[in-house]
């Protein structure tokens, strides 16, 4: 099982003419439900104490990491931002002791890469506590998921799509999925052969990823964003790229429109601009931006 650095990203040389960048957790595998409910949030509640709060943590860890607008975030951002929902909910603050996000909120808006390694790092520097807290949420979250998750499968559709793709684009896995479980879901059922780099959170951020290996190698239509979530298509904004969604609920559906007609107007010359407009309205539909206990 190869790993990859930068240098991979850097280096990158183009094959073909087109690139499509591919997103991993609820993109091409099933993982999300399972990885956020069984793992994720019980780890949340059981490190920082918050027993007497468990269906609140829930419920703020379930929008914030599935069913909104921050669904795909980065796990420390998606902590980051479960604590700051906790705290303006008085239900949740009213009964329990919630932790105060600030140094988290800190870190993540450093610029620094989003891993284990960076939040150590930063814990050790400052002595912040929940920095320390949530490195070891996080650690004691990746022995969880190796050793009890169950293996995820890929949704119907996304090998023959691969296959297509490689045939026709140059391809790599962006994603903020942590390596230590992203090389095992991409080479366990053999997907990796079809792309040319898998990079994580530990080479950047999904920004990055496009810059060091596509940016100025293509033209920004002949470039293609696939993913399930709203920082999915900021990537793609962010270079002007095309975006595909994987609509969360509809994932199988998504990756037969794909194969059906999308990857063809992607060939053609990239999506018109009404095209990208339907696509992003049916996607933003099913991601609120406001919890539903505050409505």
């Amino acid at each position: 099982m190869r790993e990859f650095t930068r240098d991979d990203l850097i280096n990158f040389l183009p094959k073909f003419g087109t690139f499509v960048g591919i997103d991993s957790d609820g993109c091409v595998f099933d993982t999300m439900e399972a990885k956020q409910k069984d793992h994720f949030h019980p780890a949340i509640i059981k490190n920082w104490g918050l027993e007497a709060i468990e269906s609140e943590v829930r419920a703020a860890a379930e929008f914030t990491y599935l069913y909104s607008t921050y669904r795909g975030l980065n796990r420390f951002l998606g902590l980051c931002k479960t604590f700051e929902l906790l705290h303006d909910w008085p239900q949740a603050r009213d009964k329990a002791t919630i932790p105060d996000p600030a140094d988290l909120h800190v870190y993540c808006d450093s610029g620094l890469p989003l891993s284990n390694a960076t939040i150590k790092a930063e814990a050790d520097r400052t002595g912040s506590p929940i920095l320390a807290q949530a490195y070891a949420w996080s650690v004691a979250l990746n022995e969880d998921i190796d050793k009890n998750m169950i293996d995820p499968l890929a949704f119907q559709g996304v090998e023959a799509a691969l296959q297509r793709i490689q045939k026709t684009s140059d391809a790599i896995v962006i994603s903020q999925t942590q390596a230590v479980a992203l090389l095992k879901d991409w080479y366990r059922d053999n997907l990796a052969q079809y792309v040319s780099v898998i990079a994580g959170p530990e080479l950047g951020s999904k920004v990055d990823h496009f810059t060091m290996s596509a940016v100025d190698r293509y033209p920004a239509n002949a470039i293609l964003m696939m993913g399930d979530a709203p920082g999915d298509m900021a990537a793609a904004n962010a270079i002007g790229c095309n975006f595909f969604p994987i609509n969360p609920g509809h994932e199988v559906e998504s990756w037969a429109r794909f194969m059906d007609e999308a990857y063809d107007r992607f060939l053609d010359g990239g999506f018109s601009e009404d095209y990208q407009k339907k696509l992003i309205q049916e996607f933003k539909a099913l991601l609120p931006g406001t919890p539903p206990w505050k409505l």
